[in-house]
């Protein structure tokens, strides 16, 4: 995949990809609120990834998913400000199946940007002059 990003105004970074656009933004006073920050977005991609896989084990094994939702909580190290800990909550109605409790946690931990943190890729940074 190749991204693109481009910077619209202020501290707003846009990211271009597969006919998507994705906008990042600062608070305030740096920014103009107007969009998640990149961590946040970050973030939200680890706690909608496991959403996905939790819903789609749910669908292939035919349990309802109305009343399903995922929260996630995360402890940064106050020194650092790195986060230290994500714990990942599946909520399920009070009748959800027991039988499905197990698989529900093995879909949770199937994410890929979950994956992907736990076995990181190698960054690399160039840099290219152009005219």
């Amino acid at each position: 995949m190749e991204m693109n990003v481009t910077f619209p105004k202020g501290k707003q970074v846009k990211a271009s990809f597969e006919g998507f656009s994705v906008l990042t933004d600062q608070p305030r006073p740096e920014g103009d609120d107007a969009a998640p920050t990149p961590f946040n977005l970050f973030l939200a991609s680890i706690g909608t990834c496991v959403g996905y896989f939790v819903l789609s084990y749910c669908e292939h094994h035919g349990v309802p998913s109305e009343k399903l939702r995922v929260t996630m909580h995360t402890d940064r190290n106050t020194s650092s400000h790195l986060v230290e800990d994500i714990i990942i909550t599946v909520h399920v109605p009070q009748d959800f199946p027991e039988k499905y409790e197990a698989g529900v946690i093995r879909a949770a931990g199937s994410c890929l940007v979950k994956r992907h943190m736990e076995h990181p890729p190698k960054f690399s940074v160039n840099i290219i002059k152009t005219m």
